[in-house]
């Protein structure tokens, strides 16, 4: 035991600053650091959610139009051309699922899958995912392939 190694007991040291509201005496008497008059000084006050100190609110002053359907469903497009690189760089064989697409990171584990037409597909593949366009289903079939929906 040194004096370098001194500490006090613990929860002697009180480091929790001055008490405010407790008299003139204190030197945070009156008004309690809270300043004077306007809504900050006053009990009950919280600032709402976008408030701009009287200002009209950004959300306020933003015109808003149209409709926006909360049913919406987000398809992810994917290009049968795509399919057919991934087959030219061996990474799918003959079957494609979801689980393959997220696997090599086309497609993330939540999305909703709809192939589109874009490109030429030349190997025969079975492709399962939710949705197809009508030329990417043509494009499938006429390769030799089969498009199941989910």
């Amino acid at each position: 035991m040194g004096l370098h190694n001194l500490q006090p007991a613990e929860g002697s040291v009180n480091r929790d600053g001055k008490r405010l509201g407790r008299g003139q005496g204190s030197g945070k008497g009156g008004t309690a650091a809270r300043g004077h008059k306007g809504a900050k000084s006053r009990s009950g006050y919280s600032k709402k959610i976008g408030f701009e100190g009287g200002q009209m609110p950004l959300q306020r002053r933003v015109p808003k139009f149209g409709f926006t359907n909360i049913n919406r469903k987000n398809y992810k497009g994917i290009n049968i051309e795509k399919l057919q690189e991934l087959v030219d760089n061996k990474v799918i064989s003959k079957e494609v699922s979801l689980d393959i697409l997220v696997e090599n990171g086309v497609v993330g584990k939540n999305d909703l899958v709809k192939i589109l037409g874009n490109g030429e597909l030349k190997s025969p593949l079975k492709i399962t995912v939710h949705k197809f366009t009508a030329s990417a289903k043509a494009a499938i079939e006429a390769a030799g392939g089969e498009a199941i929906s989910l």
